[in-house]
């Protein structure tokens, strides 16, 4: 199997998919949703087939295929798949057919169509794993651009309150980031030889005053996309408009294209710049970590609070990469996982309270937990594996980045901490206001309140819980794909890990 085109496949699978789900007639709606969930379990098939058969001792890319696409600008539809790009593609393809099954009633509620909503889903499917697939600098740029538009759908046809306006806030945002980028990827096509291929770029030496800027020209579109503090604020809007199907493939996924593309490409092709740059990005990681906390700790929305809970768990997944450090990379690339598991279940957990009361408002809930006990047991867990709870998956992952951060940067590492104790306060409070406490007696006039998970839910939240956990005790088979990719990613930029203390002193080689 290991001459199969698997990305290539996995890429244009879902577009057909979507294809076929959007010409079925607007009377059956459930034969679309069908159709959609089965198209999107032949892509996770697909995706498991490809984990086997990926070897973490191999060659960092693997699955390279490469078709001629515009010859004379030395542009091709490459793809090729390292250890990291590996996971964000098994964490696509297990998220998707779950949201699908978690938004089987959503487009019906909007009064939209049916199947468009599910090929919206399917096309963004496509689009997500054509941008973590992609080894061409150009393909990269054109699969980051071309996703925003499903999204903005999805957003702007079928979310909440104030939909219009999140979904072009959303929009211009990102639209603005990738006009720096693009900037950015004319530049690297002018001094990199006329050429856009990353393992042709990895090999050219660029001027340092030339390499910053277009570092800055590619951290600028990747740290709106992330999104890093002061970029954030189109994420809370979004989050809290998106139906809670796509908000969670929005801050599940989506999110995750701007830390990749930092790994992928301001690390390996600007390695000068990115340690020019590494102690404005750590102060901007502990800057969000903080101030995105304090912000949740003072929010009424659910789904807003939860947005602002994973600004500042990017804060976490930015300090990781930029300490340098094998242990704080391997941390950032599993939190970037970690975080679309946990995160993904809260948002559809949420969104499943929402659907019930009718209001994303905590002070609408109070005391639900005594109405719908196993729904409040889910949101409880996913709180806790969402504070990175000892025994949850994501406490493998900050306890990573922590500590490869204290090696090289204490103060760092310390102002970090305090976003555990703050995300305890968030949690614990989100909790405590909706599930726990004195029931509200408006809740008991409310007919959904009265349904607890049915079969189709617990199919939805089963899966992710049990991830959570399995990685939370035995996180070793998705560290061992993913620590080649990050060492390889360290010796582009010439760092390696510190050595043993000497005097009371840490001594970092490649300094």
């Amino acid at each position: 199997m290991s001459n199969f085109p698997f990305l290539s496949v996995l890429t244009v699978a879902p577009l057909v998919g979507a294809l076929v789900v959007a010409f079925l007639p607007r009377h059956r709606p459930e034969l679309a949703k069908q159709v959609a969930f089965a198209w999107s379990l032949l892509v996770l098939v697909l995706s498991v087939v490809m984990w086997v058969s990926f070897k973490a001792d191999g060659q960092r890319f693997q699955f390279r295929e490469s078709y001629s696409w515009i010859p004379n600008w030395g542009i091709s539809f490459t793809f090729a798949a390292d250890g990291i790009a590996l996971v964000m593609l098994m964490l696509i393809a297990v998220l998707v057919p779950l949201v699908i099954l978690a938004s089987w009633h959503d487009a019906e509620s909007s009064k939209r169509s049916v199947p468009v909503y599910f090929a919206l889903l399917l096309v963004l499917e496509c689009t997500m794993i054509g941008v973590f697939a992609a080894a061409d600098v150009f393909l990269f740029y054109v699969f980051f651009e071309v996703m925003l538009v499903p999204m903005y759908f999805l957003i702007g046809s079928y979310g909440g309150h104030q939909r219009q306006y999140a979904a072009v806030k959303f929009f211009l945002y990102s639209l603005v980031g990738g006009l720096f980028m693009l900037a950015a990827v004319i530049g690297l096509w002018v001094v990199g030889g006329k050429t856009l291929d990353w393992q042709a770029l990895s090999q050219v030496d660029i001027s340092t005053g030339t390499e910053r800027w277009l570092f800055l020209g590619f951290f600028l579109a990747f740290a709106i996309k992330a999104p890093f503090f002061p970029f954030h604020t189109w994420l809370p809007d979004a989050g809290g408009a998106a139906p809670a199907g796509a908000a969670a493939l929005l801050v599940g996924v989506l999110d995750k294209v701007g830390t990749f593309g930092i790994l992928r490409y301001c690390l390996p092709l600007f390695p000068e710049a990115s340690k020019w740059f590494a102690p404005w990005a750590l102060a901007l990681g502990v800057i969000g970590i903080v101030y995105a906390a304090l912000l949740a700790v003072g929010q009424n929305d659910l789904k807003r609070l939860v947005s602002y809970t994973s600004i500042a768990h990017f804060g976490f997944i930015g300090v990781g990469i930029f300490a340098f450090t094998t242990q704080a990379g391997t941390g950032a690339v599993l939190y970037m996982l970690n975080h679309g598991l946990a995160t993904g279940l809260l948002f559809l957990v949420v969104g499943m309270l929402i659907s019930r009361r009718g209001s994303a408002l905590i002070s609408d809930f109070g005391g639900a937990g005594k109405l719908v006990p196993v729904l409040a047991g889910v949101l409880f867990f996913a709180g806790l594996a969402s504070l990175a709870l000892p025994g949850t998956a994501p406490f493998i992952s900050e306890f990573l980045v922590l500590i490869g951060t204290f090696t090289v940067n204490k103060p760092v590492a310390i102002i970090a901490t305090l976003g555990i104790i703050l995300a305890a306060a968030y949690v614990l409070w989100m909790v405590q206001r909706t599930t726990q406490g004195t029931l509200n007696p408006a809740l008991t006039e409310v007919d959904g309140m009265r349904r607890d998970l049915n079969l189709r839910e617990k199919v939805v939240v089963a899966p992710l819980i049990a991830l959570i956990v399995l990685l939370g005790f035995f996180p070793k088979p998705v560290t061992d794909v993913i620590n080649p990719a990050v060492q390889a990613t360290m010796d582009d930029i010439g760092r390696t890990d510190p050595a043993p203390s000497v005097g009371g002193t840490v001594q970092e080689a490649g300094r």
